[in-house]
């Protein structure tokens, strides 16, 4: 009977910890392959700038970590974004984040892996991964719209150029625009 009753308190405790209908993917089994590193805000707005974010657009920051890049596309373009990252904990800061921000009618945050995750609305990109990543989603990235446009802070895509760089204060933002070759 104690058995019995520890699941059916797991079950209520597991029922209450969702809004109601609030439809969540199981989170991802695997650990993260980077570190969380914020990316600076000054990095942040050049990036987004160097994309021609507008208000029709819709962002995707794969390793979105706190949430700084959705949320900033929301309040300063009036996209809508998404920001996926693998770390839970980095989904509550970016979820804490986004009810002080008040744009969460625009963005959303997903515990998922950016290697598995639908992206297929996404007409901008950004990233903050390590090379090796960036060139493993070149598949997932290419299978986007044509003229999907791809922003990543401090890292390229070995050999591929991109067809603008920048640098701001000391570091560098690569912009690439679909298909990547």
């Amino acid at each position: 009977m104690a058995p019995l009753r520890l699941v059916a308190i797991a079950l209520i405790a597991a029922l209450c910890a969702a809004p109601a209908g609030a439809q969540q993917a199981p989170a991802p089994t695997r650990t993260p392959d980077v570190i969380f590193v914020p990316t600076p805000q000054e990095v942040v707005d050049a990036m987004l700038k160097l994309a021609k974010v507008t208000k029709n657009d819709v962002v995707y920051d794969l390793g979105s970590g706190d949430g700084r890049i959705p949320i900033t596309a929301a309040k300063t373009y009036g996209a809508r974004a998404v920001g996926i990252d693998i770390d839970p904990q980095r989904i509550r800061e970016a979820n804490e984040n986004l009810k002080i921000a008040g744009v969460g009618d625009r963005v959303k945050f997903l515990n998922q892996d950016l290697f598995t995750t639908d992206i297929s609305e996404a007409t901008v990109v950004t990233l903050y991964l390590l090379p090796s990543l960036n060139l493993r989603l070149i598949p997932k990235l290419n299978a986007l719209k044509p003229g999907t446009r791809v922003v990543s802070h401090s890292f390229d895509m070995g050999n591929i150029k991109p067809l603008e760089t920048l640098n701001v204060n000391g570091r560098t933002v690569y912009y690439w625009v679909t298909p990547i070759q």
